[in-house]
């Protein structure tokens, strides 16, 4: 690995933030940590940035160890949510500070500047002041200014949180962009699962200060290990097994063998429905989401959460048939965290 952090521990006072958090990066790699409010992700990213000590453990960087190095000596780049733009400078002047305090020559700052603004589709602001750009600009230039200096590592404190939702879509992509054209290894701390599906090759799921899973958008989306992880990557469907065998008895061979309380995860889309009139299944309601229908669906043990693409033959009180193939049910633990943390 090229960035590591072995055991990592935080306290304040009484509350553990960090509880012995193993991660690594590679290099070229876009990891997201993901996690709600107060999981332990900006803690971690903190340290790793040097802006925080670490109470146990170390962090290594191509095995030279940072623990007690600061933060202005370790060569990385740091995006807030707040942009943190100097707002008595000009663009220009935000994007090559770093290289001025470096002592780079002024011609060689000017063209870097230019390359950077052209690389965030921003040739135009190079002299404005921060306060006349709107907020995805502003971020932007933000990004400009990390990656200005060629940081060994790019860290991103939920730089997207603070924008609306079209802004935000275009500006995860134009991120993602950026790092593979630089292939800047990042980590980027966020709490919205559809921001890490789309932009990581690796998630990193938190959870009360330990890492509850980690692996690729794919693995997490479909093959969550836990409860907490299988709710908190998207909408799922969790059948205790007795429920399991009353609705759909061919998955039941599916189940491992274990005394581990578990449940099954089914995906909303992973469930095939049919209008049948004499079926077992009632449909509730339905809601339009503009590339598909979502339907609650009232069954004799409780109410499933299924999703159609293009159009949709059933009405509120329709009677329908449910299926869903072996292959697309997953087994999780059912429990919010599992008793002891994995390594990622």
């Amino acid at each position: 690995m090229y960035l590591t952090v072995r055991d990592a521990t935080k306290t304040y006072g009484t509350f553990t933030a960090l509880d012995r958090v193993s991660i690594g990066i590679d290099k070229g790699e876009f990891v997201c940590l993901l996690g709600p409010s107060g999981c332990g992700k900006t803690t971690l990213l903190r340290l790793i940035a040097g802006l925080t000590d670490l109470d146990g453990g170390e962090i290594t960087l191509e095995d030279a160890n940072l623990s007690q190095l600061p933060a202005r000596k370790r060569g990385f780049g740091i995006v807030f949510q707040s942009y943190s733009l100097f707002p008595n400078m000009t663009v220009a002047e935000n994007i090559g500070y770093g290289l001025k305090i470096r002592g780079a020559a002024r011609g060689d700052i000017a063209a870097r500047v230019s390359e950077l603004l052209d690389l965030v589709k921003l040739p135009q602001v190079a002299g404005k002041m921060p306060g006349q750009l709107s907020g995805g600009q502003q971020q932007r230039i933000a990004l400009a200014r990390a990656i200005a200096v060629d940081p060994r590592v790019l860290l991103l404190d939920e730089p997207l949180s603070a924008l609306d939702a079209k802004v935000r879509a275009e500006l995860r992509d134009e991120i993602r962009q950026v790092q593979r054209a630089l292939g800047i290894p990042t980590l980027m701390v966020t709490h919205d699962q559809e921001e890490a599906l789309a932009l990581a090759d690796k998630i990193i799921c938190m959870n009360h200060g330990i890492v509850v899973q980690a692996g690729t958008p794919e693995d997490l989306y479909h093959r969550p290990a836990t409860r907490f992880v299988a709710e908190f990557m998207g909408i799922s469907n969790l059948l205790p097994p007795d429920h399991v065998a009353q609705l759909f008895p061919d998955l039941m061979p599916t189940r491992p063998a274990t005394d581990v309380a578990q449940l099954a995860c089914i995906r909303p889309e992973q469930i095939d429905l049919v209008p049948l009139a004499d079926g077992a299944a009632t449909v509730r309601s339905i809601s339009f989401l503009g590339n598909l229908r979502r339907l609650q669906v009232d069954t004799a043990v409780g109410s499933l959460t299924v999703e159609t693409h293009g159009a949709n033959p059933c009405r509120a009180g329709d009677r329908v048939a449910l299926t869903v193939a072996p292959d697309a049910c997953t087994w999780v633990i059912d429990d919010a965290t599992p008793r002891k943390a994995v390594t990622a």
